[in-house]
């Protein structure tokens, strides 16, 4: 498996309560959008590891970064860091860069929650696999 472009995290722990602190930061809607996802990127897996970086929650691999949630004004979004490999049959990923894409979740608006939580399942056990494959000490 080629290493397309990972993005490796120092300093990520189980539950980081700095990620905690910046949902807690959040208001309305908005807070409980960008919670709901944060959670299900938790949930991805029983090895994830989770810290801020940029200013806003990204979920890790070991050290690697496949998703993070961040908040906006009127909307959160969903990033995937390998966003751009991902299947993606519901449509739901925005973006044109090389490697990443996004979901972009606004209140009041519909979403397929299922299909979110596949793309989140396939960007973790995609970095999973390459996690693995760089033979470093795995979570």
């Amino acid at each position: 498996m080629a290493d397309i472009r990972l993005f490796p995290l120092e300093d990520a722990k189980r539950n980081n309560a700095d990620v905690d602190r910046w949902l807690a930061r959040q208001t309305g809607e908005l807070q409980i959008i960008a919670r709901r996802w944060c959670n299900e990127l938790r949930r991805a897996g029983p090895d994830i590891l989770d810290l801020l970086h940029d200013g806003h929650p990204t979920a890790c691999v070991g050290d690697l970064a496949f998703a993070y949630v961040n908040a906006f004004t009127e909307h959160v979004n969903v990033g995937f860091y390998l966003g751009a490999s991902l299947e993606d049959p519901s449509k739901l990923l925005q973006g044109s860069g090389r490697f990443m894409r996004h979901v972009k979740l606004r209140p009041g608006q519909a979403l397929d929650d299922n299909a979110l939580v596949q793309l989140i399942k396939a960007a973790y056990e995609d970095m999973k696999a390459r996690h693995l494959s760089r033979n470093k000490p795995y979570p």
